[in-house]
Parts: structure tokens; sequence; C-alpha cells
């Protein structure tokens, strides 16, 4: 693999780059608060985005916000160390992944034990940027790691990189497996029986995971050149 040159690190961001790793834990901590707090959704065949319906559904709005401010944070930090095609896609992508997730956090999700004739425009868009925002960010995430990790100073980092972006499209790919598998036995309808809420779950912790590498990465970059 051909190495490629970046800019100096100095052009890093130091302030996109720290809140963007601060997002993306603050997006996982009250991912995981939600569980806590609204125990009424079972974890192994709802949605993360269904927190957002009734009492406290405001947390998950502000998990959703701040997964869509560390992804736009990210681009801002890492987007002089991209020297790529690729690279560029994946940092449109990215943006594009992060108003897409901004607009899911504002129109919230029908239950999806709804029936078609209870379906909501708020909650068909929420699955517009649904659709929009997950294969977004899982090649945007592939895309810029592979662009990254060509650059000699981010070698270091390569291996949590490449696996944090690998991770999420086999989340992805197991999301899509479980609906594509027990979809159908269950008459096409959600259910206990469809157990879609856990790789739904890891697919949210492997995009937190993601951007909290990246961004941990480009901090210490900034901090050696500095």
């Amino acid at each position: 693999m051909q190495a490629v040159t970046t800019k100096p690190e100095t052009q890093i961001s130091q302030t996109a780059a720290r809140l963007s790793w601060a997002s993306a834990v603050l997006f996982l901590v009250l991912l995981a608060a939600l569980h806590v707090i609204k125990p009424e959704f079972d974890p192994s065949w709802r949605m993360v985005s269904e927190y957002a319906i009734g009492r406290n559904g405001w947390v998950m709005t502000v998990a959703f916000l701040s997964l869509s401010v560390s992804c736009a944070a990210l681009f801002v930090a890492i987007r002089s160390q991209i020297r790529t095609a690729g690279g560029y896609v994946g940092l449109t992508l990215l943006l594009i992944s992060a108003a897409a997730i901004a607009a899911a956090a504002f129109f919230t999700i029908d239950p999806i034990t709804a029936s078609k004739d209870s379906l909501t425009t708020h909650g068909n868009l929420h699955g517009l940027a649904s659709m929009i925002g997950n294969p977004g960010l899982t090649i945007a995430a592939i895309l810029i790691s592979r662009s990254l990790t060509r650059a000699p100073s981010w070698s270091p980092a390569r291996r949590s990189i490449l696996w944090m972006s690998n991770l999420i499209w086999i989340c992805l790919l197991l999301m899509l497996l479980t609906l594509a598998v027990m979809l159908p036995g269950s008459g096409g309808k959600f259910g206990p029986d469809v157990l879609i809420g856990w790789p739904n779950r890891l697919l949210m912790a492997a995009y937190g995971a993601w951007l909290i590498s990246a961004a941990s990465r480009a901090l210490k970059l900034h901090r050696q050149s500095a």
C-alpha cells in the first residue's frame, strides 16, 4: 500500500477533535443510561430510536444530537489529514450522515409494532433519515479509516481504527441478516421473536467507538506536533 502525505498535524483542529470525542462519549453514556431510564423497551427486540417515544424521550433526542455533533466535529478535525479520493468521499458522507442523524433526532420514530395505517409523517421521516444515516456513516467510516491509515503519522493507530470501522459494517450486516431471517418467520411483524434490538445496539456502540478512536488519534497527533 502506497503511503500518502498529509498536511501538518498542527492543522488538526484540537477543539473539534475534543468536541467529537466528548460528544461520542456522551452518546454512549446516554444510550447506556436509557436502558435504566426506560426499561419498558426490551433491548432484545426494540430499536434504540424508540427510546425517544414518550416520557424522558428527550434523552434519546440529546443522544442522537450528540452523535451528529461528533460526526460533524470529526469532519472539521481531520479534513486536513485526508488526501485520497476515497477519503474525500468519506468526508462528504460523514457530513451527510451528521445531518441525517440530526433529522432522526428531531423526527421521532413510530413504535416498530405500529400498523401501517397508524404510521405518522414524523415516523416516516425518521425512517428515511435512518436509511441515509446508517449506510452513510458505515461507508464513511470505512473510506476515512483507509485514507487516514495510509499516512505514516496515522499508522500507529491503524489496527484500532480499521478494526473499529470493520466492526461497524459487520454490525450493520448482522442487523440486516437478523431482519432477513427472523422477520418473515413472524409474518413480517416485529415482536419478541425478531431479535433486532441487540444488533441495533451493537451498531450504535460501534459508531461511538470508531468516532472516539479517530478523535483520540487526532488529539494525540496535535499534541505531538505542538
